[in-house]
């Protein structure tokens, strides 16, 4: 069933992802031309403080036009250790919290039909706002704190539109707790 890759060029380009045009030999032996998204790894951060509320941030999305509430995430970036330092520094980049204990949950490709995105999914529990927020010039974020109860019954409303933070919520109440 696999394709087999024969040639790769990268479309369009511009930050956050690129748009990646491949030409492929299907199995019937077909060659056609495939193109999908790629934006590589990242990590999405299920914030817990030491009693029990999440930490979660408002945020613009322009795409949609309107402000998004979800779970603090960011990109891997090559100079991470390993991706618990990637949860540490876009905790605090974001939201100001440093975490305690990281705990991985799950990893999903939440769009292989068309992109190589991969989130990874982090518990942090004990987080303190004792870091120093460091935001993104394009990034129009504000920090609060909620409870799971809460999150999943805006998940059950529509009122959660974000599918990294409707998934993390979920997979959360779901197999952790």
């Amino acid at each position: 069933m696999a394709w087999e890759t024969l040639a790769a060029e990268t479309a369009y380009t511009c930050e956050g992802f690129d748009v990646i045009t491949e030409t492929v030999r299907l199995p019937d032996g077909t060659e056609t031309e495939f193109d999908y998204l790629s934006e590589g790894e990242s990590v999405v951060i299920l914030p817990l403080t030491p009693d029990g509320d999440v930490v979660v941030i408002e945020e613009w999305r322009q795409a949609v036009r309107r402000v998004n509430y979800s779970l603090p995430a960011g990109s891997v970036e090559s100079e991470d250790d390993d991706l618990r330092t990637t949860v540490a520094r876009e905790l605090e980049e974001e939201t100001g919290y440093e975490p305690g204990d990281v705990t991985h949950l799950t990893t999903v490709e939440p769009a292989n039909g068309f992109s190589d995105a991969v989130f990874q999914y982090f518990l942090a529990e004990d987080c303190m706002p004792t870091g120093e927020r460091d935001l993104d010039y394009n990034e129009s974020i504000q920090v609060t704190t909620t409870t799971v109860q809460s999150l999943r019954e805006a998940a059950s409303n529509d009122a959660l539109r974000d599918g990294r933070t409707m998934l993390g919520v979920l997979y959360y109440a779901a197999v952790e707790r």
